[in-house]
């Protein structure tokens, strides 16, 4: 199994992000993705969500992308309060590891990273040290 710091960078290739901060969050049981502006519409008779959100900490440069909507959950946050959340799938890489995941989408432009790494993408792939960042290193980055 490897190790994961409290922070890793990763990237969601199939939404055209090729490089993102995420914090690794043992205590969130799904993956949280930022989203400023959901826009849900038809596309062949399936439901789909336009997304608008800013991949990088710090910067508000805009992405719009669109997925095709997994389900729509009750989803409990850190401070207590219930929210109604579009749920997607894509496929994460973080560092060799390449697998699809499910991503609630949410506002998370008061919060330090734009993703949250839950333990459903984790689980039997990765433990988790809280002293360590960054162990994976850099999507597109030689060592």
């Amino acid at each position: 199994m490897q190790t994961l710091g409290w922070r890793e960078w990763g990237s969601l290739p199939e939404l055209g992000i090729d490089a993102l901060k995420m914090k690794v969050d043992t205590g969130a049981r799904t993956s949280c993705l930022h989203a400023f502006k959901l826009e849900p519409f038809e596309k062949n008779g399936e439901a789909w969500l336009r997304i608008w959100l800013h991949p990088e900490q710090h910067s508000d440069r805009e992405l719009m992308i669109e997925s095709k909507i997994h389900d729509q959950r009750e989803v409990t946050d850190s401070g207590g309060h219930t929210e109604l959340r579009y749920v997607i799938r894509s496929t994460l890489h973080l560092g060799e590891f390449k697998q699809p995941i499910e991503l609630t989408l949410t506002n998370r432009d008061t919060m330090k990273f734009r993703m949250l790494l839950g333990r459903q993408a984790m689980r039997g792939h990765f433990l988790v040290d809280p002293d360590k960042s960054y162990l994976l290193g850099q999507p597109g980055a030689t060592a």
